[in-house]
This record gives C-alpha cells, sequence and structure tokens, in this order.
C-alpha cells in the first residue's frame, strides 16, 4: 500500500509538471502544430514528456530576455546611441535605401554603417590567416567568440597567438559555446586563462541562467580587433576547414572581414553575450581613430531566441519575399518550415530564379534525409535545389538580385530561425555583391541540380523515412 501511494504521488506530482507545462505552451505557442503535439505528449506520458519539454520545448531564453531588459544600463545605452545613428544610406533621399532595407534595420536595431571595407574570405586557409594576421596587427585588445574551438593544429595556433599578445600587454576576452566546444580540453582553457585572458562560456553564471538553457546556443563566429577590424561567417576554429587529414576533403565555407563602422555592430553583439555569460562590462574602444576604410555599406543583424521577433525567420523572409529576379541561398542544413518553404515556391512562381545549394556529403545523416522530403514541393514550383559535389559545404550566404549579399552563421532551418543565437552581415555595394555572384556561380558549377525523381525514384522505405526524419525538424 505505501508502495501504491508513493507512485501514484509521483504520477501526481508528473501531471502537475505537465500541467504547468500546457500553461506555458499555451501563454508563449508560436505553432498550433507545435503545440498540439506537446500537448498530447504531456497528457499521455507526462513522466517522459516533462523532461524533454523543459529540454527541447521552449522557445525563449527566459533568462538571456531578464538580462537584457534588467542589465547594465551602460549597454542598454550603447545599444539605443548605435541603433539611432544615420547614415548616408539612411536618408530618405536616397531611393537605394528600401522599406526593405529599413526592416532589417529594425529587426537588427542596428543601422547600416557607410565607409566599410569587407573582403570575402572563400575558405579556411585564407580565413585563418587573416584572422592571425588581424590578431597580430592588434594593439588594444581581441574579442573572440564561437561555436566550435578545438585543440588541433588550428586551436593552438590560436592559442599561441593570443599567449604572445597578451605577453604584449593586449587584453583578451575569449567566448565559446558549451554544446558546440564540448570536446574542449579544460586544460586548453586554463591555459589561456592562466596567461591572462578572459574566458567564459555562454552557459556560465548563476544557476538560475543556466538551468534548462541547453536547447538554446550560441552558434555566432566573430572576432574583433581594437574596434574597428572584425570577422563573421561560417568558419569555426578546427582544423577540419583546412582538410589536412588524409581521409578527408576540405569543407567548403565562407567568411567575411570588415574594416571600419560596421565592426561596431559586431562588437556589441559580443559585448552583448559576454554580459549575459560573465556580468562584465569590458571598457571597449566605440570610436576607433581611424580613415574611412571603404565605400561599402554593412548592417550587422544579430538574432536569437532572446529577441522580440523571431528576427531569423524573418529575415530570410524578407530578403526571399522582396527578391525581383533572383533569390540564392547557401546553407548546409536545409529543414525550412511551411512558411520559408512557402515562401520560396511563392517567389519561384512569380519568375523569380530561386537556387538552394545545400551538400552532398554532410556532417548530419538525419538533416541530408530530411532535405529530400521538400523536393516535389520545390520542383513542382520551380525552385532548384543544388547539392554540391566536393567536399562538404558549410557557407551560409544568400544573394538577393544584384542588390545586396550576406554572408553569416544562420542556416535554413528551425534551429536557427528560433532556437540559436547567430549573427550576419549584409552588404549592399555592387563589388561585394558581384563577388559573391562570381562564387556562387563557382560553387553551382561544381553542383548537381536535383529533380523529383530523386526522392520518386526511391523506395518506399527511403521516402516514409524522409518524411519521418522530417518530423523532428523542429530540434534537429
Amino acid at each position: 500500500m505505501p508502495e501504491f501511494s508513493l507512485l501514484a504521488v509521483i504520477l501526481g506530482l508528473f501531471y502537475l509538471a505537465a500541467l504547468s507545462c500546457i500553461y506555458r505552451i499555451l501563454l508563449s505557442y508560436r505553432t498550433a502544430q507545435g503545440a498540439i503535439a506537446w500537448i498530447i505528449a504531456l497528457i499521455a506520458l507526462p513522466y517522459v514528456a516533462v523532461p524533454l519539454f523543459m529540454l527541447f520545448g521552449r522557445n525563449r531564453f527566459g533568462g538571456y530576455v531578464w538580462a537584457r531588459r534588467m542589465g547594465d544600463a551602460a549597454l542598454t545605452d550603447l545599444l539605443n546611441r548605435f541603433e539611432q545613428q544615420t547614415t548616408s544610406l539612411s536618408h530618405a533621399a536616397n531611393e537605394h535605401f528600401s522599406d526593405e532595407l529599413q526592416v532589417l534595420c529594425k529587426l537588427g536595431r542596428q543601422p547600416f554603417t557607410s565607409n566599410n571595407a569587407c573582403v570575402l574570405l572563400r575558405d579556411g586557409e585564407t580565413t585563418f590567416n587573416a584572422l592571425f594576421d588581424a590578431m597580430e596587427s592588434a594593439r588594444r585588445y581581441i574579442l573572440l567568440e564561437f561555436y566550435i574551438v578545438r585543440s588541433d593544429k588550428v586551436g593552438q595556433r590560436m592559442k599561441s597567438i593570443l599567449k604572445r599578445k597578451l605577453a604584449e600587454g593586449v587584453e583578451v576576452w575569449f567566448l565559446y559555446d558549451d554544446v558546440g566546444s564540448v570536446g574542449l580540453p579544460r586544460h586548453y582553457l586554463r591555459e589561456l586563462a592562466g596567461a591572462g585572458a578572459r574566458v567564459a562560456s555562454f552557459g556560465d553564471g548563476n544557476v538560475r541562467r543556466r538551468r534548462f538553457q541547453i536547447n538554446f546556443r550560441n552558434h555566432r563566429k566573430l572576432l574583433v580587433c581594437d574596434g574597428h577590424t572584425g570577422f563573421v561567417g561560417g568558419i569555426n576554429l578546427g582544423d577540419e576547414y583546412l582538410g589536412t587529414a588524409m581521409d578527408q576533403e576540405p569543407w567548403r565555407d565562407t567568411h567575411c572581414q570588415i574594416i571600419g563602422p560596421a565592426a561596431t555592430g559586431l562588437q556589441l553583439a559580443w559585448l552583448e553575450d559576454w554580459n549575459w555569460a560573465s556580468n562584465e562590462f569590458p571598457d571597449l574602444d566605440w570610436q576607433p581613430d581611424l580613415p574611412p576604410s571603404g565605400d561599402q555599406e554593412v548592417l550587422i543583424l544579430p538574432s536569437g531566441p532572446a529577441d522580440t521577433y523571431e528576427t531569423c525567420a524573418l529575415f530570410f523572409l524578407n530578403c526571399i519575399n522582396n527578391a525581383r529576379t533572383r533569390v540564392w541561398i547557401a546553407s548546409p542544413y536545409f529543414v525550412p518550415d511551411f512558411q520559408i518553404m512557402n515562401a520560396l515556391q511563392l517567389a519561384a512562381l512569380r519568375g523569380v530564379d530561386v537556387r538552394i545549394i545545400i551538400p552532398e556529403k554532410s556532417d548530419s545523416r538525419l538533416i541530408r534525409i530530411a532535405a529530400y522530403s521538400y523536393l516535389v514541393q520545390a520542383c513542382q514550383a520551380g525552385v532548384g535545389i543544388y547539392r554540391y559535389q566536393p567536399g562538404f559545404m558549410h557557407q551560409k550566404v544568400i544573394l538577393v538580385d544584384n542588390r545586396y549579399a550576406a554572408v553569416g552563421t544562420a542556416n535554413l532551418d528551425n534551429r536557427s530561425m528560433r532556437l540559436n543565437f547567430e549573427i550576419t552581415a549584409i552588404n549592399t555595394s555592387e563589388t561585394f555583391v558581384s563577388e559573391v555572384t562570381r562564387m556562387l556561380e563557382e560553387d553551382l558549377a561544381n553542383a548537381r541540380l536535383m529533380s523529383e525523381s530523386d526522392y520518386r525514384d526511391r523506395s518506399i522505405a527511403f521516402r516514409l523515412g524522409c518524411r519521418a526524419v522530417r518530423l523532428l525538424a523542429p530540434v534537429l
């Protein structure tokens, strides 16, 4: 009898917890399908669904939202002052500054800035050389934020440079993601900290901040030196981008170097993340004394689950819906929700050249399989799905007409749209857009255009598997 009573109490507690979860769902759900699925699971199997919901069901990073609202007044002031800046691009008389660009400014709470020089970095070796050169040239401080940091040749060279710069009096702040860098040895971090670097993980902080946040990841990859030189893109700190292993082809990825005022936007995004992770507010340079570096206009667009809006999803929808002649998107992970898929179909139906470049070889078998399930929808509307053949393509690039191009960290999947902290650099320069066009044309030349038969001619077991895996899209 006591055993039965204890079991009843435990089950009752699970149902109370399930009711609490359902209450949260009803107050904050974003899609009816997802809400219904969670509610059914919570009622039917509360002892399974409650722990899963606590880890994977939340769509708002509550702790970060609280920290943003209640955080340092100086940080809020910096964000507000930078957001209110105006440039030649944003003047009402400039026809180039369309409503869709104004929307992007409002989404990211940052302005387009002029007088930037941007360099498109098309592979790991070029990117690492540029990163290391910029770090060697730093005189005051280096800010790093990466999803994946490895203790391999690239990671060791990075650490060696940082230790040398620390010995020269340059300050270093090093932020990494717990999940992405789960294999990074503790001694690597202790060695950096021992040399004087400030090191923090995105999951650092008190227990109130950390609990049940495992499903939210900081997927950003950025570096800022002295407030005026920045880097952003898809490349993490690892040897896989060099293809140095005998049995490994190099990863195809894209990064971008920015010299000029737009580096301030990267620095602001870094500072907000650092303030969340460590409760520290470093003294940084917000007005570097440098002559204009170039003539390119750039917007830095941070996005994440603490935003008021679904910033990343709205960014992609804005690009697709406003494309006039073409929208080309390169993404290693193609698991779009119905809004993005519908927007791609509508764009193709109105005559826009819609091309999606995804890898033939992938580091995620599930995502590779799930992509097949979208083929029929895409092909029937005229959306071209291209599988890049040589190596693993990991770049995240979007090209809209001949008007602007973006390089960043966001993929065409639910995790980037709603769960990850991402960051994208949007550039309206004709020169930069032309460079991105040529780069993607070369990628397309190395890609295979897929057809409906790639899906329809496969076995029924394969097709059922594709559709089943697609159901997992929200957490892939």
